[in-house]
Order: structure tokens, then sequence, then C-alpha cells
């Protein structure tokens, strides 16, 4: 049937495409169905047939107000159209780190309300429209959400046993958080990740930029470099330092509350690298759990500690789900000395970090410059362990 100048037509709720697709058409009706006009005031008014281009599973809504075609899409909304947002909350918003529409959809109301100074009623109506907007918080089914995990990349360590364990490689959109004692490789792990998710896809990398937050004082720009020149001779192609260099934007933190208002400053710097040619793939954060050790003594502090820790791991998770990075974490341990048999090495961080964590390795040394990693969590992958071996060119097998 035609549709006249108002009347709008809803389309599929998905994102947008990253292109855009002339939307209508519009073409005047055969002599066959001229009788079918109507009359108006003074001249008939001319019924149009319209054929529409658009991408099937991206437009939002289409309306055509004056025969003016207007598509609508997610990343067109401003956070500004979400009812009960004015420009001064938007400000807030923003300054808090809130800066699209699918952040505020998976943010806690309470969270929202003590940012922007509003009522948690207002900010449940606020995340239901931020929603529905970027059609996300509804129920799908396994064939979709075995669609979608297609989008997920694996950024490879360059060690085959290690990869190979891990399902050819680390996970974006998850966190993988390895723990150990000392000069087990943490933070040599680390460093190789940084180097090898600025490698093509090819490469086993993601071809993107990475962000550190150093709780330790432990990064080193010349690792990076030895590193960077052992990729060259691995690969036979000849990488500059420098360039590498260029890509990861390191971050010192001195205390946690200073290392939880670095995650902010993370999502905006992404925000900013998204449409770049190298966005952000990596964030690592080394040590997770140094400063939370070291403020919080004794038990009269553990909620407080735990209930902070688990609000800076929900940060973290929301990161790599927008940006389809993966976030890899490092623990400290303890030792248990009233553990007779078994293993007294254990994780810090209770629990919680434990359940937060989508995968989880325990780093050991072996002999000479060898290390063991040991999978020892994980939704999908069966236990094993892997041996890598780390070098003055890097880690490898």
């Amino acid at each position: 049937m035609p549709y006249t100048h108002d009347s709008p037509i809803p389309i599929a709720n998905h994102a947008p495409p990253a292109h855009t697709h002339p939307i209508a058409r519009p073409q005047p009706m055969d002599a066959t169905d001229s009788s079918k006009a109507k009359s108006g005031v003074g001249d008939a008014m001319v019924h149009f047939q319209f054929h529409f281009h658009f991408h099937p599973a991206h437009a939002k809504r289409l309306i055509l107000p004056q025969r003016q075609f207007d598509l609508i899409t997610m990343n067109e909304i401003s956070i500004e159209e979400l009812p009960g947002i004015g420009p001064a909350t938007a400000e807030k918003l923003k300054d808090a780190g809130f800066n699209s529409i699918e952040a505020i959809a998976v943010a806690s109301p309470s969270e929202l309300a003590g940012t922007a100074e509003i009522g948690e009623s207002t900010a449940v109506k606020i995340i239901a429209a931020a929603r529905t907007s970027a059609d996300v918080g509804g129920f799908e089914t396994g064939d979709a959400i075995l669609e979608r995990r297609k989008e997920i990349g694996k950024l490879k360590l360059g060690c085959t046993e290690v990869d190979n364990m891990m399902g050819g490689g680390f996970e974006t959109q998850a966190i993988t958080e390895v723990y150990g004692e000392f000069g087990s490789g943490k933070t040599q792990i680390a460093h190789q990740l940084a180097v090898n998710v600025q490698l093509p896809v090819g490469m086993g990398g993601l071809y993107g930029s990475v962000i550190i937050i150093d709780t330790e004082n432990t990064f080193r720009p010349d690792r990076i470099t030895s590193m960077v020149e052992g990729a060259s001779k691995r690969y036979e192609t000849e990488y500059d330092p420098e360039e590498f260099l260029k890509n990861i934007h390191v971050a010192r933190a001195y205390n946690s509350n200073h290392q939880i208002l670095l995650m902010d400053t993370a999502s905006e710097l992404a925000d900013s690298l998204r449409d770049t040619d190298k966005p952000v793939r990596l964030l690592i954060v080394d040590s997770l759990t140094a400063h939370f050790r070291a403020e919080y003594v004794g038990r009269g502090t553990l909620a407080d500690r735990q209930q902070k820790l688990n609000k800076h791991l929900h940060a973290l998770m929301r990161f790599g789900d927008l940006h389809n990075a993966m976030v890899f974490v490092t623990n400290q341990v303890m030792s248990k000395p009233d553990a007779f048999f078994g293993d007294p090495t254990k994780p810090i961080g209770g629990h919680i970090l434990g359940h937060t964590s989508t995968f989880r390795l325990y780093l050991r040394k072996s002999k000479g410059d060898k290390r063991v990693a040991k999978l020892v969590d994980s939704p999908n992958l069966p236990d094993g362990e892997a041996l890598y071996t780390v070098t003055p060119e890097g880690l490898f097998d």
C-alpha cells in the first residue's frame, strides 16, 4: 500500500552498518494504476511506489516526513535524546565515562544515579530506553549467539602449546587472569601480548593498539623493542620498534582509587581510537590486586576491598564487551603454611576474582628459562598444561 508523507515505518531493531546505503527511491505508478490516484485540493495527489534499499539487519527505524527520508540509527542517537537526560545530565555522564548508548545500557541504576545525581527511578527509565536503542538486555537463541561469537578475535601468544591449550589463542570480550609467584612470567606474557596484538590477523594478532594500566612500575619499553626484533626474525618481516611503541598507551596507577579512575580514561581513549586503523584490542592491568592488597589490611577491611575489586572487575568486563578487546590481568599469590599436601600457592582476590575471570592460568617456574602455564578455569576448554620459554627476544616454545 502507498504511504503518506508522515507514516512511520518500523524497521528491524539492530545496530547500523558502517556504511550508508540509499534508503528509498520513489517511482511513479504505472499508467494502469493511475485510476487509484486520489483527488486533493486543486491538483491530484500522485501516489508513489517505494522501493527500499537498506541493510536488512541494521536499520533502526525509517520516517518519511514531507517526502524526505530520514534513517535514524543507533549510532546517530545521542545521549541527550534519551528520556530524562538534559544537557547538564549528559555532560555529567560523559565526564564519568558514559560516552555512548551502549555504556549506559549496561550500567546499573545505582551507578547511573550516583554519577548523574538523579533519582534511581529516573535512572531505571534511562537505562531501559538505552537498552531498547542498543538492542541489549533481551533473550537470544543459541544459534544467534553462535553467529555473534564469530566476531570474537583470537590473540596468539606465539607459543604453540599455550595457544593450542587456549583453543587457538586468547579470546576478546573476556577477562584472562594469570597468577603465579615472582619470576613466573606474568609480566613477560603481558609484554609479548602488547607486541602481538599489533600484528596482522594472519600472524595471530588483532591489528590493534593496547592500553596498559601499570600498578607495579614493571613496563619496560626496551623489552618491547627486543620482542619486536624477535618478531621480525620469527616472521621474516622488518618491523619498526618505534611504531609498536607508539601504539602502546601506558598509565601508572599510584593507588587503588587512581587505578579505578584510569578505567574511565581508558574508555575515553578507546572511544577516540575506535574509528582509526588501530583500535584498542587489548587492555592490560599489571597487577590487578597489588594496590588493593597493600591498602586493605586485615579482616575488618575485607568486605570493602572485595566490593571495590568487584566493581573494578565489572568495569573491565564492560570495556572488553564494548570494544571487542581482550582484557589481560595479572594477579599476585599467597602461600598457605598450613597446607601439608599439594601446592600451597593460592591466588589472592578471593572468589570474586575467581568467578569474574573468564580464563584463569597458573604460572610456575620450571628448569632454566622454561615456564609452565596451567589452565585451571575456563567455560569451554579442558584443564591442561603447556610449556613456554622466556628468551631475550620474547616468548617461544
